[in-house]
């Protein structure tokens, strides 16, 4: 029977480090560290506007972020901002995503991205990996203006797909979104690519080291 894949975007199908990886001679020794520091403001941005009932796009955040990740580390050149940001736009996908969105496309499941980014950022982001072809809707947070994890967010599936939360597999390499949509009813699948210790209830469905292993290990 068919069903509902729906991915994380940063962190599980495109590289959130490649933007650094592309200028790490010209960033210098803090280079990641740099990039650490960047994405986890950028996250807590989202958080934190949420909370307290304010929103501006992940667009936004992400120059935020940057920013201050430049303050923050002052042996990183200034000038490279646009670079990076330009490259953030054009992020790297991780070797296994295009296969796994072929693959389940091909045996007739559905596919979707549910994503904090704008839907600019998405744009530009699923062009340059080339795989708007395997996917049947890509859902930003904007048009409802809440960050994951509110469960306002992964209604955007339900709604959109006219479907039971329990009839999606959720899937992603961030621990608190899977927890999000765990706590919604999705099946969820956790890709822990780096071997991280469990946190937060309730637990995924399924803990899986690659993409790739979905086809024969999803929830």
């Amino acid at each position: 029977m068919p069903r509902t894949f729906v991915f994380d975007a940063y962190g599980t199908l495109f590289d959130v480090h490649a933007a650094i990886g592309r200028y790490r001679a010209a960033a210098g020794p803090d280079a990641d560290r740099f990039s650490e520091f960047w994405r986890s403001k950028q996250l807590e941005y989202s958080w934190t506007l949420t909370l307290a009932g304010r929103y501006l796009d992940f667009w936004t955040l992400t120059e935020r972020a940057l920013d201050l990740a430049f303050a923050r580390f002052s042996s990183v050149d200034k000038a490279l901002k646009p670079k990076l940001l330009g490259a953030y736009l054009a992020l790297d996908a991780f070797p296994d995503a295009r296969a796994i969105l072929r693959d389940l496309k091909a045996r007739g499941d559905a596919t979707a991205i549910l994503s904090n980014g704008s839907p600019n950022m998405l744009a530009a982001a699923v062009e340059t990996a080339g795989i708007g072809g395997h996917l049947d809707a890509v859902l930003s947070v904007d048009p409802i203006r809440l960050y994951k994890p509110r469960p306002e967010v992964y209604a955007l599936v339900t709604e959109r797909f006219k479907i039971a939360p329990g009839e999606a597999v959720f899937v992603s390499a961030n621990r608190w979104d899977v927890m999000g949509a765990a706590a919604f009813g999705f099946r969820t699948a956790w890709i822990n690519r780096t071997h991280l210790p469990a946190e937060y209830e309730p637990p995924p469905d399924a803990m899986l080291a690659g993409l790739n292993e979905l086809i024969t290990s999803a929830p």
